[in-house]
């Protein structure tokens, strides 16, 4: 990758953060009257539904922390990081400890699932928030949620009821999210006991979760990484194995570059990037069947943003711990493709939904799924992943 270019790409995600992304966020989610935030949005930022998602709260406090922590301490961003957390734990935290999926605008509990992916996106966000204001309760906040989520992820019948186990299955957002989780209060926390849980995590997906006969990262398989014949074994999601591939990268150069986790990331993203690529039309497709059937997601052929967003982390993290100019050029692919279609130019941030070709499938910049975490996370990381390749080239 040339100076040149690499200098055009931290100019775009750096400028693209602080100028288009963030301040999109700031001006339209922000519930002065009741708390928290709306994030779904309209195209021009408009909100259209008023009720509000308990993990994108997670994400947004996160965000914002992490941008207070890394970038500048912008008091406005840590203001709002307090802000949303205190939607949290005036309203979101069940009385058994766990919190709720979606709330009413006044913080009134719609749902709750059974899953726990609430509760790790607020572990994230506590221990950000602890890091940047010091708060002790973000803390225990963060720890608490932490093991709420390992211990019924790993604990049958917690959150699978007794009788829909005669399907054995476990899916790879577990130990995925997991892993990325205690990676984030290892680092905030400043407490290196959350490696074991990395390295459990890390081990499961390896062993169980990836495929050398299909030379693929499983999305579902049996307890203990058997494959599973039916439509869900089948099933794959290219994003989240590529998602996975820099989380482990990510662990890579926080071990000073280790080679085996290098060996496992890379052979991760080079698999699911053949399997998820669209030859066709650019890319990446959203479900793939491992064997080539049917899948029957009736979406399995659209565009996602957030697949994008960790392919654009994934590349640029193999480029920088391998040099493999490889990566750099499938970093150029899926950054050209991506930059092309999802921005939107006149209103700001970034549409979610494309059809196969590229067409807007819907206008919309925000719902329960979408809102300020995986674009904001893919522009910083993928600035800071530049600025660090850029010191090495230059021998820093």
């Amino acid at each position: 990758m040339r100076p040149e270019t690499i200098e055009k790409y931290i100019s775009i995600y750096k400028n693209g953060l602080l100028e288009d992304i963030i301040p999109f966020w700031l001006r339209h989610s922000v519930d002065h009257e009741y708390g928290g935030f709306m994030f779904a949005l309209d195209r021009d930022g408009t909100v259209i539904d008023t009720d509000k998602s308990v993990w994108l709260h997670g994400r947004f406090v996160w965000t914002l922390a992490t941008l207070y922590n890394e970038v500048e301490q912008n008091p406005l961003w840590l203001e709002l990081a307090e802000h949303g957390a205190k939607f949290l734990t005036d309203h979101c935290i069940d009385n058994d400890g766990r919190m709720f999926f979606l709330m009413d605008r006044q913080g009134n509990p719609l749902r709750k699932r059974r899953y726990v992916f609430s509760e790790s996106f607020g572990a994230i966000g506590f221990a950000a928030l602890y890091k940047a204001g010091g708060n002790k309760k973000y803390r225990e906040l963060a720890v608490s949620m932490f093991d709420i989520y390992r211990i019924y992820g790993n604990t049958p019948g917690l959150i699978t009821p007794k009788f829909t186990e005669h399907r054995k299955m476990k899916g790879l957002g577990h130990p995925m999210i997991g892993m990325a989780t205690a990676q984030e209060l290892r680092k905030n926390l400043g407490d290196d006991t959350f490696t074991k849980y990395i390295d459990e995590w890390i081990d499961e997906i390896r062993e169980d979760f990836m495929n050398r006969d299909f030379r693929a990262v499983m999305e579902t398989v049996g307890p203990n990484g058997e494959f599973l014949e039916h439509f869900d074994g089948r099933t794959l999601n290219p994003g989240h194995g590529i998602e996975g591939a820099w989380f482990i990268l990510e662990e890579a150069r926080i071990r000073n570059n280790d080679p085996k986790l290098i060996e496992t990331g890379v052979t991760m993203l080079d698999w699911m990037w053949e399997i998820g690529r669209d030859k066709e039309y650019g890319g990446l497709l959203y479900f793939r069947d491992v064997k080539g059937l049917p899948v029957q997601e009736y979406w399995h052929d659209m565009k996602f943003w957030w697949p994008h967003n960790e392919a654009v982390i994934a590349t640029l993290m193999a480029f920088e711990l391998t040099g493999d100019e490889k990566c750099a050029k499938w970093h150029e692919m899926v950054h050209e493709w991506a930059f092309g279609h999802f921005p939107d130019k006149e209103y700001g941030e970034w549409y979610g939904y494309l059809h196969r070709d590229g067409r807007l499938s819907v206008p919309l910049k925000g719902n329960h799924w979408k809102g300020p975490f995986h674009v904001p996370r893919m522009y910083l990381t993928a600035w800071k992943t530049l600025e660090r390749i850029r010191d090495m080239n230059k021998g820093v």
